[in-house]
């Protein structure tokens, strides 16, 4: 992210900027490399950053003027030319795998003083609350949809401890994983302000076209407003923690039905 894509979007009338700090790296992606998935086809292009991608590279002094973080423009022809087997193992040459909260900070006072920032991707408590104190006004707990690390926490069971070190101090979102209406209201019931949905929007997106990102919307609320009915839960409000337990066996080995 550069400082003059964070302006064109307030510019064009955004209301929040979101900072996505868990993808400095991508995880490897071995579909992608066995079909061949390396770069994007011509005329496609990352038009957001073609400005970006065509600078030539910055002077020590000069870098952090345009880029979030102290790092050279980046040579077009390693983007587009496929060398990694993977397009997001392409792509990441785009950004600073280093980045601190001082960075945070720092697009907070250049860009975001007057828009909301929040910070996607916390897993933690400890990075929740770094985050606060680094000047955000939200953060997301996202596991990248579980694209990232192999193994890694879901993002609902890390929620809660989120909610507990921050959730009195700035709204909390959640994502990764969120498929069902029942979903949400686990998250809504565990503390998280909202959430957030992505891989079914894009495949109903692929399958149908706007009508079908609709149509993936209502049904979500049908969903939820199902569920609200069945747990006794008259509004979002009364969605309170009690409504969630974990599996009586850690979800680990099968369920097994108490003796009567």
């Amino acid at each position: 992210m550069t400082l003059r894509l964070v302006r064109r979007a307030a510019n064009a009338g955004y209301r929040g900027i979101f900072l996505t700090v868990d993808s400095v790296r991508f995880g490897f992606r071995e579909a992608d490399a066995r079909n061949g998935w390396s770069a994007l086809p011509e005329p496609h292009r990352l038009v957001n950053y073609d400005e970006e991608i065509a600078n030539k590279p910055q002077s020590s002094e000069t870098k952090k003027s345009s880029w979030l973080s102290p790092e050279s423009s980046v040579d077009k022809t390693k983007i587009y030319a496929g060398d990694e087997d993977a397009w997001d193992q392409n792509t990441e040459q785009l950004f600073e795998q280093n980045p601190t909260w001082e960075d945070v900070r720092w697009l907070k006072r250049e860009a975001c003083h007057d828009l909301p920032l929040i910070i996607k991707g916390i897993m933690t408590a400890e990075d929740a609350i770094e985050a606060v104190k680094a000047g955000a006004d939200g953060v997301m707990v996202s596991n990248h949809g579980g694209r990232g690390l192999d193994g890694a926490l879901a993002a609902i069971d890390a929620l809660p401890e989120v909610v507990a070190a921050v959730g009195d101090k700035v709204p909390i979102l959640m994502d990764s994983g969120v498929r069902r209406g029942t979903d949400v209201l686990k998250a809504l019931a565990l503390g998280a302000s909202s959430v957030g949905i992505g891989k079914p929007v894009f495949f109903a997106l692929a399958v149908g076209g706007e009508n079908a990102v609709v149509n993936l919307l209502q049904i979500l609320q049908r969903e939820m407003e199902a569920a609200m009915a069945i747990c006794g839960v008259e509004s979002v409000a009364d969605a309170k923690r009690s409504l969630v337990t974990r599996h009586p066996n850690g979800g680990v080995t099968r369920y097994t039905r108490s003796k009567l």
